[in-house]
């Protein structure tokens, strides 16, 4: 059963269920809200997407390895207060931007050797990273905003037109890139066959905990950059960003046809989960829908998928894929 980094096989139609939601709200709103369609509320649908592309790009890869990060809201929180931070220095915003990076591949080595080395389950030991950021954060900064930034943080100093175009380009760029490294390459085959099957994984001379410790690193990454995609919109670092953001790009993961268990996933699929949940949250507010539903929406799709999985999972008697070491 071939794979990709774009599409699953052929048999797992879910994206085409996803992209008929997705076609079918677009003519409720068509319908009933009109407005919902001006290029200044389209453009900033995207924008406000772009950090969560980025954050469930490595999450696609995260759960088709069979682990989960729910640390990575937290994680944007302490990266976006170091970038607000380094900022206001003479190293301005490239060195800000390097050291949110780094931050975040810090934050994913520690979560990477408490799953890969210590044997920690990822649920626990993420969880634990989230409480202990949240609450480090609060301590250090009293729960004040980091303010007096530089003008040069706020897009970049590019202006708000410009900027934006830089936040797109470069989280579509980053996506994309994802895709074709899990596509094209051997170290990105190995990625859902780790989830499929460690030990097979194992005996074909890759080492299951390295590619595990790798994911949790890159993760981390991906959550600095996301912070430094997120919070150059703004003029001011708020500690407690990105609250609940795990649930929603778990969701988008989830949704998009990558399966709890790892092993199976497609990025067009997490594309489109991120389209959807993206869509809905702004479509709920353009339909005078109560926002509280958004969340309640976003924790019923992330059940159904899981069960889906577990069903799916039951009827093919546990059948794994190990083709994804194949050159």
């Amino acid at each position: 059963m071939k794979r990709n980094g774009f599409g699953s096989s052929m048999a797992d139609a879910r994206w085409l269920v996803l992209s008929a939601a997705i076609l079918a709200l677009l003519l409720v709103l068509l319908v009933e809200a009109p407005s919902f369609f001006s290029w200044a509320n389209l453009r900033g649908m995207a924008v406000d997407a772009a950090p969560k592309l980025v954050l469930a790009g490595g999450m696609t890869l995260v759960i088709l390895a069979g682990q989960i990060d729910v640390s990575i809201g937290a994680q944007i929180a302490a990266c976006g207060a170091v970038l607000g931070i380094v900022s206001r220095t003479e190293v301005g915003m490239p060195g800000a931007v390097l050291a949110s990076l780094g931050t975040g591949a810090a934050l994913g080595l520690l979560n990477g050797w408490l799953v890969a080395r210590a044997k920690m389950p990822a649920i626990l030991a993420t969880l634990a990273m989230l409480a202990v950021l949240r609450g480090s954060l609060r301590w250090a900064s009293g729960g004040e905003w980091i303010q007096r930034l530089p003008a040069s943080f706020q897009w970049y100093g590019l202006g708000q037109a410009n900027g934006q175009i830089a936040i797109l380009a470069a989280a579509a760029a980053l996506f994309l890139l994802l895709a074709l490294f899990l596509a094209r390459t051997r170290p990105g085959r190995a990625i859902p066959a780790t989830g499929c099957d460690p030990e097979a994984v194992r005996r074909a001379g890759v080492d299951p905990e390295r590619v595990v410790q790798a994911l949790f690193v890159a993760m981390g990454a991906m959550s600095g950059l996301a912070a430094a995609l997120w919070f150059p919109r703004y003029p001011a670092v708020e500690i407690e960003a990105g609250a609940g953001l795990e649930l929603e790009v778990i969701a988008c993961v989830v949704l998009g046809g990558t399966a709890i268990r790892g092993g199976r996933g497609s990025f067009l699929g997490t594309l489109l989960g991120v389209a959807f949940l993206s869509l809905l949250g702004t479509a709920l507010v353009f339909l005078q829908v109560d926002p509280a539903w958004e969340r309640a929406i976003q924790g019923s799709v992330l059940l159904t998928a899981v069960v889906l999985d577990a069903l799916a999972s039951k009827r093919s008697g546990g059948v794994t894929n190990r083709e994804g070491l194949r050159a």
